[in-house]
């Protein structure tokens, strides 16, 4: 039987921050950290094309953290299940493209997990308050003007 587990993504900050920005989205609790990856960027809708990591600390500009990087096989073999309960005064991150320092904190919505919904295809955004942020709006805003020409 899957089991849903409901995260909610808070964006911190960003090159190109302009407003803030939260999402719940729902996955398999199996789901790695690499998945959970993939269903931030659906979430956001970035290019998917720098590096990225996860780490747990007490602030998203903690000097002390326990990193899972893409890297290496740390973001393959953990788990949404198995990232939380997160240890006590402990948030987890995910911080993608170090340039442009997206950095997004993640949190569990609900203690207990849900079944999945037959019909429904995960992982999915649930619900989505404030703007959407956008990897390159000066890119973004020269390719609209390119296709109205």
């Amino acid at each position: 039987m899957t089991m849903i587990a409901t995260l909610k993504l808070t964006l911190v900050r960003g090159r190109y921050f302009e407003d803030n920005w939260t999402a719940n989205i729902e996955l398999d609790e199996a789901s790695t950290l690499a998945e959970l990856h993939d269903a931030i960027q659906m979430a956001v809708g970035f290019d998917n094309d720098h590096s990225f990591s996860f780490f747990v600390s007490r602030t998203d500009r903690s000097r002390t953290r326990q990193y899972f990087h893409d890297e290496d096989e740390s973001v393959d073999s953990n788990t949404v299940k198995n990232m939380f309960p997160l240890p006590d005064k402990q948030s987890l991150y995910y911080l993608f493209d170090w340039g442009d320092e997206w950095v997004f904190k993640i949190s569990k919505m609900r203690k207990s997990l849900q079944q999945a919904s037959p019909g429904v295809n995960y992982p999915r955004v649930e619900s989505e308050l404030g703007t959407t942020p956008r990897q390159y709006p000066s890119f973004d805003d020269e390719a609209d003007e390119d296709d109205e020409e």
